[in-house]
């Protein structure tokens, strides 16, 4: 993982890191604001999510509270860019779409609370062009298409909202 070009001594195979203490530990670093904390742990989690394969599947139960903890800031930045995460950990391997599944009740509420709501946001976010309503659109279709059994109605329980 090369997250500093400065300094090679910090390269280390992916295939050698271990995900269950690594990859919860990045979406911890969801949260971080300040810059290079949330750089850091954006690319972390980007390039382990790129390169992970069947190693990402048994971590997911560990990467609910991290997750629900970003989301749950209510910081328009964070949930924009936790959502972009949470996108691409749905298309990273095969079955953690369904592996999702059991934890709906705890990472869409907070999805019900903005899914309604005009899109509104901080001056940054805006300005990158995020927009959360349209993340949380596009975050929920991908629930639905990469979804074990049942998880249109999960999904429709906790965000009725949702077409």
């Amino acid at each position: 993982m090369d997250l500093s070009a400065s300094d090679s001594s910090k390269n280390v195979a992916l295939d050698t890191l271990d995900y269950k203490y690594y990859l919860p530990l990045f979406f911890d670093g969801l949260t971080e604001t300040g810059h290079p904390l949330n750089f850091f742990a954006a690319q972390g989690i980007h390039e382990m999510l790129e390169k992970g394969g069947p190693r990402i599947l048994p971590v997911i139960p560990q990467l609910i509270i991290p997750i629900k903890k970003a989301m749950n800031t209510r910081n328009y930045a964070v949930m924009c860019s936790t959502l972009r995460v949470l996108k691409r950990l749905v298309v990273s391997g095969e079955k953690v779409g369904e592996a999702l599944v059991p934890y709906f009740r705890q990472i869409l509420p907070i999805f019900n609370v903005f899914h309604g709501k005009s899109s509104t946001g901080d001056v940054v976010s805006r300005q990158r062009g995020d927009n959360l309503k349209e993340l949380i659109r596009e975050t929920l279709e991908l629930f639905e298409h990469h979804r074990g059994i049942g998880a249109l109605q999960h999904i429709k329980r906790v965000v009725p909202t949702y077409p």
